[in-house]
């Protein structure tokens, strides 16, 4: 975690949200902008059956895509665009894939929450991926179309997270050349889905190491640090809420979409189960993290108490030995002309003895507190 301001990262979503949607007021259902995207859009089509090589493309146009998409040999195509596509080339998709145009604006707006739309000709999927960055924690936006035999994922990201599954395609004799494009879709979701498990184990290990921190030595950054895990937690929670609810809809009603198989449905489960694992390990961190400002803020009254402590053993010590020097130092006449009214005055040991009264007050004061507990304790 970082020791930034930990309103900056919510400031700056709602900003881009902010702008989103001020730029969209007042336009139709469904418009897209004539924006120039961030992240240059790049495509890879990936064509595959049970047997036989893998066709891949890259750079491939939606005029390509749609070719392949038309051969039938009961193969899975599947395009996938890496970072933002321009109005262009979603008008495209729209016109050759029937793409319903509040799919594309979703697409476009790259600020969805995640959500499961079903359409005439597809299915539509939009989930979050978490990933570091500057020591933040973002959410990029990855969407999914299913159609009937092909499947089109687009990840608003320089960061290709797919070639995990493109090298599980490779292998031959896997799962994924066995089963269709529903199985395609699935494996996408499972493999955006676990991208949370090292954002949260990172997250963890940062806790830790706080926590020790704050125990040892407690400084007032670590409270900037503390609401930064705070705001970090809720957006992920954000993320995985919505993001269980849609896997959740997906296995109960996988039997009624016609795109999906049903023999799917274990696998969705199993999905779901790793959401609801990714909800428990974030709301264990949450109660973690909502304890270390406990933890700070008794370790501060320990070191105040123990600051406290010192400077009123020092005082209570130098109490006597204030009242023995401020005795010797009145200087009365009386003790002029009769040196014995005040003891010790014309003795030649007399000073050195007084410094060895003193240190003895001194010496059984310690003690007499010590014994006590009140200073030196083992902690």
């Amino acid at each position: 975690m970082n020791t930034r301001n930990p309103l900056t990262t919510l400031a700056a979503v709602t900003r881009r949200l902010h702008s989103n949607r001020t730029s969209r007021a007042g336009l139709p259902p469904g418009t897209l902008l004539d924006e120039a995207p961030d992240i240059p859009a790049h495509t890879r089509l990936i064509h595959y059956g049970e047997q036989g090589a893998i066709q891949e493309e890259a750079d491939a146009t939606l005029e390509r895509f749609k070719n392949v998409c038309a051969i039938t040999d009961s193969a899975v195509s599947w395009m996938h665009v890496q970072g933002q596509p321009d109005r262009a080339f979603l008008e495209e998709l729209g016109m050759r894939f029937d793409v319903h145009p509040l799919a594309l604006e979703d697409i476009q707006s790259r600020e969805q929450r995640p959500k499961l739309d079903d359409y005439d000709e597809h299915l539509f999927v939009v989930l979050n991926v978490p990933r570091w960055q500057d020591d933040d924690v973002v959410l990029e936006q990855f969407s999914l179309l299913l159609g009937e035999g092909y499947v089109i994922s687009i990840h608003d990201s320089p960061n290709d997270i797919s070639q995990v599954v493109r090298e599980r395609l490779a292998r031959g004799r896997s799962r994924l050349r066995e089963h269709g494009a529903d199985y395609l879709m699935y494996a996408l979701m499972d493999l955006v889905v676990d991208q949370a498990f090292p954002v949260l184990e990172s997250f963890g290990e940062n806790i830790e190491q706080l926590e020790a921190n704050l125990i040892v030595e407690p400084r007032r950054e670590m409270l900037n640090t503390i609401q930064t895990g705070k705001r970090t937690l809720i957006r992920m929670r954000r993320q995985l809420w919505p993001t269980r609810e849609v896997i959740s809809r997906l296995a109960r009603d996988v039997h009624d979409e016609p795109l999906m198989d049903d023999g799917l449905r274990p696998y969705l489960g199993d999905l779901y189960d790793h959401t609801v694992q990714l909800m428990e390990l974030m709301d264990t961190y949450r109660d973690v993290v909502s304890g270390l400002m406990d933890i700070y803020l008794s370790s501060v009254n320990n070191r105040l108490s123990d600051i406290m402590r010192t400077l009123t053993v020092i005082s209570v010590v130098f109490i006597p030995l204030t009242f023995i020097t401020g005795l010797y130092g009145m200087n009365f006449a009386a003790f002029v002309t009769n040196p014995w009214t005040q003891p010790l005055l014309r003795w030649k040991y007399g000073y050195p003895f007084v410094w060895f009264v003193m240190l003895m007050i001194v010496v059984g004061m310690l003690g007499f507190f010590k014994r006590r507990g009140w200073i030196m304790q083992k902690q």
